[in-house]
């Protein structure tokens, strides 16, 4: 029999009083901006992007808005639907003790906006600014996850495996510590791919962003079978991130079956991104 190791983490990097402080799960958020912004600007003074400051600082604002309220209304109308509905002011009821409740996969939808906004704001080359873009994400993703696994939160399914976890909040049983391994897979190994397409050349343009939606979906889909379902239907999380997925492949095949052809047509939506009546704008 091992002695697992029973969660009792407190969520507060700084607690002012009851139920408030700085909590690490905003300060995943923060930092995982701050080191995109500042990845981007590293860019930038490599010379590989073209935007200026106020372009970065501006695709920042856009993403973060897309971001915040697409993983707060993600969670609310797909996990917390009835209160939602009951409580529609519950979405933004920050004074008892903070907003609760953000959704991964509504974030990125939100951020994609977000993007999309910008970039026509902007008529910018989408495809090469997501390529850029893409390479910092995984650096939020992990410290997202990171807190989960601090919060006690999103936890896995029963097992006896040595590294097994013990929640109090989901009662008396070891229990996978799938946060972490989130972390790992959404994190660090979707990093250290996004780093390896970003680096090659040459490179098609759009490779690094497929590949992000097709590795995220692709680990997202294998590690949920590790994780308890959240309260909403279980199967709709895996079905959601296998659009991200076969979106992104539909992207990068096309891109590849076309090189040297001239062709611009894309599959899946990422393809909205160099859509001539799109993002991508040369006059």
């Amino acid at each position: 029999m091992f002695g697992y190791y029973t969660h009792d983490l407190s969520p507060f990097l700084i607690q002012f009083g009851n139920g408030w402080g700085i909590r690490y799960y905003g300060m995943a958020y923060v930092v995982g901006f701050l080191v995109w912004f500042y990845g981007l600007q590293w860019f930038r003074k490599l010379g590989w992007s073209n935007l200026n400051e106020s372009q970065i600082s501006e695709l920042l604002f856009y993403t973060v808005i897309g971001v915040l309220v697409g993983g707060r209304l993600g969670y609310c109308f797909l996990y917390d639907w009835a209160e939602t509905v009951r409580n529609p002011i519950s979405i933004i009821a920050f004074w008892n003790g903070g907003i609760r409740g953000m959704a991964s996969h509504g974030g990125i939808v939100g951020a994609l906006l977000g993007f999309l906004l910008w970039a026509r704001k902007n008529r910018a080359d989408g495809w090469a600014v997501a390529d850029n873009a893409a390479v910092f994400a995984p650096v939020g993703i992990f410290l997202g996850r990171m807190a989960n696994f601090i919060n006690g939160e999103l936890w896995g399914k029963a097992s006896n495996v040595p590294w097994a976890v013990i929640f109090p909040d989901a009662g008396s049983q070891p229990r996978h510590p799938s946060q972490i391994y989130e972390a790992l897979g959404e994190g660090l190994l979707l990093g250290v791919v996004m780093l390896w397409c970003r680096s090659r050349n040459p490179r098609p343009t759009g490779l690094v962003i497929s590949a992000f939606f097709i590795v995220y979906g692709a680990v997202r889909i294998g590690l949920e079978t590790f994780r308890e379902p959240d309260l909403g239907d279980p199967l709709f999380c895996g079905m959601f991130q296998s659009c991200y997925c076969w979106s992104g492949w539909g992207s990068v095949s096309e891109e590849h079956a076309l090189q040297g052809s001239g062709g611009e047509e894309k599959l899946g939506i990422l393809g909205f991104l160099r859509d001539p009546q799109g993002l991508a704008w040369n006059e």
